[in-house]
């Protein structure tokens, strides 16, 4: 039997295979409500057969968006637009659905990629002053953000775990809390970007300790059933910045705290990154947090291939594979990878008949309604 194709869970959340489609960016939300664009981009990939769907970064406030059109949960006019997305397309959903929870932290108020990504001052229109663990921007040029005191640390935490409870709400089955990709809590975890002297800077013990405290708070303010795990970067790719060891060391304390699985990424807090791109490029990152810290494993990055997958789920460098982009350019990549890996896989009893002949078994019988 395909490796990828195996059954597999996260927490309490029994996936029916080992794919996972990443969260990505869509940019294309108003004051943070979900839009048409939502609807029909979920729905396609809801009905790709993959084990799990992770709606993209939803940001927790409305300072803590990438760029204007962000997704949002933090207003009941977010939840009401969201609502209306997750009712229609988990009417006939084949990938049970989760959402990454985040904020941008320092990365805050910038132009969508197509727009070219560039910081938007607090001063021009649909700006706004970002904050961040220390008072030190992204990039050279770029606007200062406030360094978070007391009172918005409280906030940021309460953000969370609100952001969280309207997750339940809308019937989300599991939340992973965004550590990855230089936005706010990688921010406090990397030396770059933190620079405070109190209990939240410094070693790595203090570093640590407000990711947690966020992480705490979104698995305090869920059910038991309701599955948390994390997305980090395990390395900064910049000397001097974060890398595999701490990332350990984090992977260790979460497990204390019960998450339930961490999703490997890399880089994203200094424009002076050297990443060595390659397929599968951080999967080696993957198999270290596998080997030492012991909970399920998702590896992502470059991971284009079936055959590549189940290789990497075969030498036990992981437990799950995401994917982003090639499932923008392929969104039915598991009805392909089953196909070529010999395996089944759920599928929409309207599109069965577009199986080629020579995969006779390749659709089992659906199983809709899984948000």
């Amino acid at each position: 039997m395909s490796h990828l194709f195996s059954p597999w869970k996260l927490g309490p959340l029994e996936l029916e295979n080992r794919i996972v489609v990443a969260p990505m960016c869509q940019y294309s939300a108003v004051d943070g409500n979900a839009q048409d664009w939502h609807l029909i981009h979920l729905g396609n990939l809801a009905l790709s057969g993959a084990g799990l769907l992770v709606v993209e970064a939803t940001a927790v406030s409305p300072e803590g968006r990438i760029t204007p059109g962000d997704l949002g949960l933090y207003s009941d006019e977010n939840e009401t637009a969201l609502k209306r997305v997750m009712d229609a397309v988990a009417k006939y959903a084949v990938s049970p659905m989760v959402i990454q929870l985040a904020h941008a932290g320092r990365k805050a108020s910038s132009r969508a990629p197509w727009d070219g990504g560039a910081q938007i001052l607090p001063d021009e229109p649909l700006g706004w002053k970002a904050v961040a663990p220390s008072a030190v921007p992204h990039a050279q040029g770029e606007d200062t953000p406030v360094a978070l005191d007391d009172t918005g640390l409280a906030k940021v935490r309460e953000d969370f775990a609100a952001s969280a409870r309207r997750s339940v709400a809308l019937g989300f089955r599991g939340i992973e809390v965004h550590m990855a990709h230089g936005y706010l809590l990688h921010q406090f975890l990397s030396p770059i970007a933190n620079q405070r002297s109190d209990a939240y800077g410094g070693r790595l013990e203090n570093r640590m300790r407000f990711p947690l405290e966020v992480f705490d708070a979104v698995k305090s303010a869920v059910p038991d059933d309701i599955p948390v795990w994390v997305r980090v970067s395990a390395t900064d790719w910049v000397s001097g910045g974060l890398d595999i060891e701490d990332t350990v060391a984090l992977g260790n304390a979460l497990k204390d705290l019960g998450c339930a699985a961490i999703h490997v990424s890399s880089g994203g807090v200094s424009p002076k990154q050297e990443i060595p791109l390659s397929d599968g490029y951080q999967v080696p990152l993957a198999a270290i947090v596998k080997k030492e810290v012991g909970l399920p494993t998702i590896a992502v990055g470059l991971i284009t291939k079936p055959a590549h997958a189940e290789a990497i789920l075969d030498k036990g460098d992981a437990d799950a594979i995401a994917l982003a982009r090639g499932m923008l350019f392929d969104p039915r990549w598991p009805w392909h990878a089953a196909a070529e890996l010999g395996a089944e896989i759920t599928a929409p009893h309207q599109y069965w008949r577009s199986q080629p002949r020579e995969y006779k078994t390749l659709f089992k019988n659906q199983k809709i309604g899984q948000r």
